[in-house]
């Protein structure tokens, strides 16, 4: 008897490739370089004697970043993907040594600058070759997958970062980030060059996309949730200084945590019913998170709002990047990933800078509140977005 071969079921496509495993490592070495000092450089520029610069070098490192996430498709369309992302681990990595030579503000915030340069570049650059390296069938999965690579090292070097700065000092930090960042430079000559599609220049491009409300409204939805992120990595140590520093080391461990764990969900359920449906449950649960936050003076509560911001946040970081990739034709790759990378640290920097103007007359708890109802306006956008 013979089998007929229309009858059975596609065969899935292999989602991991050595390529793809060798991007997990400078995914894990970016990770690492942004995240282990992002909550201490504020502790350091505090300890210095600038209360301001607290908020000023985390604005610094974000704007910095935004600014040359938006031209890196050009350096890509010139360089290639291998060089590119060589060179932003490079600038994201080096400069944070000089912090252990000088704790003066003006350093600090050059040094973040820098930083937030080669971030942009890594993450960028990173993210559309990762976007090349998964096949669009199980694209959502794919990103989900990758989230639990970054996430990872993020759950971890976040709060780790905090607690390796309270019990040895600033300075192993700040070596242990050059030397992880530098270290993932090592598989790059191994990715691939260039995509075959699309410039910087042509059609597919960051103008061309900003242009977009099928991109830019997603990308504006997350960027509300990423102004949470802003205010919740810069003055969560310093809201719950007066607590034990398990209190914020936990929630920095929950956010992350959870946050990855969302990505994975996400990524599962958007490649079967579609990735618009978890805008509406991933704001309001960031909402609800942030609110709870602001009980300063409960443990519970801050790490638990940390764990349900971390929920919400987790599942829109899956479902506006793909939705945004799926938007876009072969060969816009880059211009996806610039804006998604903008979006995010656009919003981060909003969120510190606006909280850093407010906190001193109105208080953490209050500011945290304000935080969480900066958010709900998204969801308007969230309706309309769900049909692609």
């Amino acid at each position: 008897m013979t089998t007929d071969l229309r009858t059975r079921p596609a065969a899935r496509t292999g989602l991991v490739s050595r390529a793809l495993l060798l991007r997990f490592v400078s995914i894990v070495g970016s990770s690492i370089g942004f995240y282990l000092p992002l909550s201490v450089v504020p502790l350091y520029a505090e300890q210095a004697g600038s209360e301001s610069g607290a908020g000023l070098a985390t604005v610094a490192l974000l704007l910095s970043t935004v600014a040359c996430e938006l031209v890196t498709p050009r350096l890509i369309a010139r360089l290639g993907y291998r060089w590119a992302l060589a060179l932003g681990l490079t600038l994201l990595g080096a400069p944070t040594i000089i912090l252990t030579m000088s704790d003066d503000i003006r350093v600090i915030v050059v040094v973040s600058v820098v930083r937030g340069a080669g971030f942009a570049i890594a993450a960028v650059a990173g993210g559309a070759v990762t976007a090349l390296l998964i096949p669009a069938d199980r694209r959502g999965e794919g990103l989900a997958l990758v989230g639990i690579v970054s996430g990872v090292p993020s759950l971890l070097a976040l709060p780790a970062g905090v607690w390796v700065a309270a019990h040895w000092g600033f300075a192993p930090v700040f070596v242990m980030t050059t030397v992880a960042t530098l270290l993932a430079l090592l598989p790059v000559p191994c990715l691939p060059r260039r995509a075959a599609a699309a410039s910087a220049g042509d059609h597919h491009g960051v103008v061309a996309g900003l242009r977009d409300p099928t991109l830019t409204r997603p990308a504006t939805i997350f960027a509300a949730s990423t102004a949470a992120v802003g205010v919740l990595v810069t003055f969560l140590p310093l809201a719950t200084s007066g607590r034990p520093a398990w209190v914020a080391a936990s929630a920095l461990l929950a956010q992350p945590a959870a946050s990855t764990l969302a990505r994975w969900v996400a990524g599962r359920l958007g490649d079967r019913h579609g990735s618009a449906f978890l805008l509406v449950p991933g704001l309001v649960l960031s909402a609800a998170g942030m609110a709870a936050i602001a009980a300063t003076g409960t443990p519970a509560a801050v790490i638990g709002g940390a764990l349900v911001f971390g929920l919400g946040f987790g599942a829109l970081q899956n479902a506006t990047l793909t939705l945004m990739y799926a938007r876009v034709p072969s060969g816009g790759e880059s211009a996806v990933s610039a804006i998604w990378n903008a979006a995010y640290d656009l919003g981060m920097a909003a969120g510190a800078l606006g909280a850093g103007l407010v906190i001193a007359s109105i208080g953490y708890p209050l500011t945290f509140v304000l935080t969480a109802a900066a958010i709900l306006p998204a969801l308007k956008l969230a309706h309309r977005d769900r049909r692609p």
